[in-house]
């Protein structure tokens, strides 16, 4: 795939042909958005471009890939030396530091038969603490001729020390994003009582108690789903070391999902207020998630454009923090408090 092909990804394609156009080519991306798979094929189609034989050039280097020459087709079917991909072991679903010092030598070396070296981290939120304390140093010094690829769903579980380091690009998707009902209905909610003027400590925590009993329900209906599909509720006669180690593993699969679902609701907490940003800026409708949501213009009347983007900065900063063993109702209550609303 070329660029062409992401019509829907339109004002990052365009920030990143415009870089490379002026051959201002940052040596360490950060790719964000809501499709892994998305991400995946526009790093890879990144890749293709700096290192294409044919590729379309209107001024420093090429602006886009041929898709077809022996190196397009190499980096396609990822058996291109100087082309690197990190992805998560299939069974902790993490990033290790074994990996990321087998990945850091390969930086090393000289390219092969590449123009650039890349380097491809998929599902960067996934990196342990000691890899990505690893993983610093490279992006601190990076060899000439590297461009470091970093993508992820959720970039609030990133470091900030590795965020800082990054040129970042939102692949959301322009025009209206799609939730299920129930999340929709409950985003309306929320966002009908936050548009309303949220100035005491009685109203924010009027938010807080509709958010916390939606992740309440989250919670039990994630246990409900995962204990009927359990060996657990299939089999009593198991011994005991068995049934220990499925209990364990139910355990850490309920937390798994929960965690993933309550990504999801913060997610969309954050397209609400990226639409309250961006009410402060426009009063175009183009690129709203929201673009019904009249709680979204209630907001933004309030606020600065300053004010709203540091409501982005706060989301991030929450999630971060529920990453880490700070207290989830805590760290909610907290990032609630902080909103400019």
């Amino acid at each position: 795939m070329a660029f062409t092909a992401f019509p829907e990804q339109t004002q990052g394609v365009t920030l990143l042909q415009r870089s490379l156009q002026r051959g201002r080519l940052g040596h360490a991306y950060l790719f964000s958005g809501g499709d892994l798979a998305t991400l995946e094929s526009l790093a890879r189609t990144l890749a293709k471009t700096l290192n294409c034989k044919r590729a379309s050039k209107t001024g420093g280097l090429g602006t886009d890939c041929c898709d077809d020459c022996d190196s397009c087709r190499k980096i396609d079917g990822e058996t291109h030396g100087d082309i690197h991909w990190v992805r998560p072991e299939s069974k902790s679903r993490i990033v290790s530091v074994d990996q990321m010092r087998e990945l850091m030598q390969q930086i090393q070396l000289k390219p092969n038969d590449a123009a650039f070296k890349v380097s491809v981290i998929v599902a960067a939120d996934r990196l342990n603490t000691q890899a990505a304390n690893a993983f610093l140093k490279t992006l601190e010094e990076p060899p000439a001729k590297s461009v470091l690829i970093l993508l992820t769903t959720e970039p609030g579980r990133i470091l900030e020390t590795i965020l800082s380091r990054c040129l970042r690009l939102n692949f959301g998707g322009e025009g209206t994003r799609r939730w299920d009902d129930s999340m929709q209905n409950w985003l309306n909610r929320f966002g009908e009582m936050a548009g309303a003027e949220q100035k005491s400590l009685i109203g924010r925590y009027r938010l807080m108690d509709v958010l916390a009993a939606r992740l309440t329900e989250m919670k039990a209906s994630v246990e409900e789903e995962l204990t009927a599909k359990s060996p657990l509720e299939k089999y009593d006669d198991v011994e005991k070391n068995l049934r220990e180690r499925w209990e364990d593993e139910l355990k850490a699969a309920i937390e798994a999902e929960y965690r993933r679902r309550r990504g999801d609701l913060l997610l969309g907490l954050q397209w609400w207020l990226r639409d309250v940003w961006l009410h402060t800026l426009t009063s175009g409708r183009e690129l709203l998630s929201f673009p019904d949501a009249e709680s979204t213009v209630n907001v933004a009347k309030r606020i600065t454009p300053s004010q709203a983007r540091d409501n982005l900065r706060v989301l991030e900063q929450t999630q971060r923090l529920l990453f880490s063993n700070v207290q989830e109702a805590l760290a909610l209550e907290v990032g609630l408090l902080k909103l400019h609303l």
